[in-house]
């Protein structure tokens, strides 16, 4: 068959890589994919947002599945313009409805959901422009450190924790005076909870699910978790601290009520469901949902994920996921993810990139790459490639990407040094 996948970053490589594994695909598309995803698929040039036009290119290519990689579309209703469009009905499409991607697109939504389906979270206040005066005063009687959430999506970089009272006032006038812009219309303060992040995987066909593997992201940009959130700095799958006693409290206590909820909610929900996880005292909280799979854990989690993808995907979207077997590789695996200088701030493109041929023993997944009109691999957005190897521990795994990302170079390359630094 042939598959659309939507999406450009690193995650949609990794995506890419596993599903052009699998003989069931005859031909695979990639909108608007990147230098690297061209190895395995077609990239389309088209902007996922853009609707009509990846109606044109599934019509066009003949697609009988797609995959929706990044959370904006979905929150902006890609599967309900499917599903309304009678050209598109009859397309299996993974990825939930409009409604259901708000477990994501509005941190308001996800905190509303967990308090009526018991999951457990941090506290929490909700507060606009109109409530601007009710916020400071709350934040002034609050516990520090203080976390603030822009409500809708900031690209990951809408969570803002302070040690500061002061600072976390002026924090909460810029979210709410448009430094997120309509993301920041309404912000949740939450309680801070001290412990370890790390996050599960779910694919569900609504009814049925499987956990994929876990993995333990690092979304700071400096070294020891300091400096502002990017994106995602480096993963590691399988982190040694979530043991099966853990695990099984993740599926009793957020897994099962989340699909519960979801079911009871009526949400129209093939798809993936990316819970963000802190353990605290050894009890597993839910810090956020995302509607998608994780970048950068996706390519730790898909090079342990041994599983036909692609079939694993039809399963879902046909609702015949009770069925399906879930294997993983035993061995561990860990990404290191190169950016741009600057990032997360403003930065250069344009930089040609050197080495990558020179790496032996990891994959390396593209995110922010393209080919200039002189045929060179050049940088293309803040976080550029991905570094993923095995190993008998993370501990190999992690030094074999970082024997590897020292080979590769482009002006103002960068990453951090310490990831997996806290297991």
């Amino acid at each position: 068959m042939n598959v659309l996948l939507l999406g450009g970053g690193g995650r949609e490589h990794a995506m890419a890589w596993r599903l052009s594994e699998s003989m069931l695909c005859k031909q695979l598309f990639v909108a608007p994919g990147n230098a690297g995803t061209s190895e395995y698929a077609t990239n389309l040039d088209l902007n996922p947002n853009d609707f009509p036009a990846v109606k044109d290119a599934v019509l066009t290519n003949n697609v009988s599945l797609v995959i929706c990689g990044p959370e904006e579309p979905l929150v902006r209703g890609i599967k309900d313009f499917f599903k309304k469009d009678a050209d598109l009905a009859d397309i299996r499409f993974i990825g939930p409805d409009a409604e259901a991607a708000q477990l994501e697109g509005s941190k308001a939504y996800a905190k509303e959901f967990m308090a009526e389906f018991d999951i457990p979270t941090a506290g929490y206040r909700r507060f606009n422009a109109a409530s601007l005066e009710e916020g400071l005063e709350y934040l002034h009687n609050s516990a520090t450190p203080i976390v603030l959430k822009a409500d809708g999506l900031a690209a990951g970089k809408g969570v803002v924790i302070l040690n500061d009272c002061g600072e976390a006032k002026e924090e909460l006038k810029a979210m709410l005076g448009g430094k997120f812009g309509e993301a920041g219309s309404e912000v949740v303060v939450e309680d801070f909870l001290d412990g370890i992040e790390f996050s599960v995987f779910v694919i569900t066909d609504g009814e049925n699910y499987r956990i994929l593997p876990v993995a333990k992201d690092y979304k700071r940009i400096g070294v020891g978790d300091t400096g502002p959130n990017t994106g995602g700095m480096g993963s590691v799958s399988h982190p040694p601290f979530v043991d099966a006693d853990m695990m099984a409290k993740v599926e009793q206590r957020i897994v099962k009520p989340t699909l519960e909820g979801i079911q009871k909610r009526n949400l129209d929900y093939k798809g993936f469901i990316f819970i963000g996880l802190i353990s605290v005292d050894n009890e597993p909280y839910v810090i956020e949902y995302n509607c998608r799979m994780g970048d950068p854990e996706t390519q730790s989690v898909m090079a342990r994920l041994s599983s036909d993808f692609l079939q694993l995907c039809l399963e879902t979207a046909d609702g015949e996921l009770g069925q399906a077997v879930v294997e993983f590789d035993e061995r561990q695996a860990a990404t290191i993810v190169l950016v741009s200088g600057g990032y997360p701030g403003p930065y250069e493109k344009g930089k040609v990139i050197l080495g990558i041929e020179d790496v032996e023993g990891s994959m390396v997944f593209h995110a922010g790459t393209k080919l200039d009109e002189n045929g060179s691999l050049v940088t293309n957005g803040g976080r550029v490639l991905a570094v993923t190897s095995y190993g008998v521990t993370f501990e190999d795994a992690l030094a074999l990407s970082y024997e590897n990302a020292k080979k590769i170079n482009f002006a103002g390359c960068n990453y951090r040094g310490d990831i997996g630094f806290d297991l």
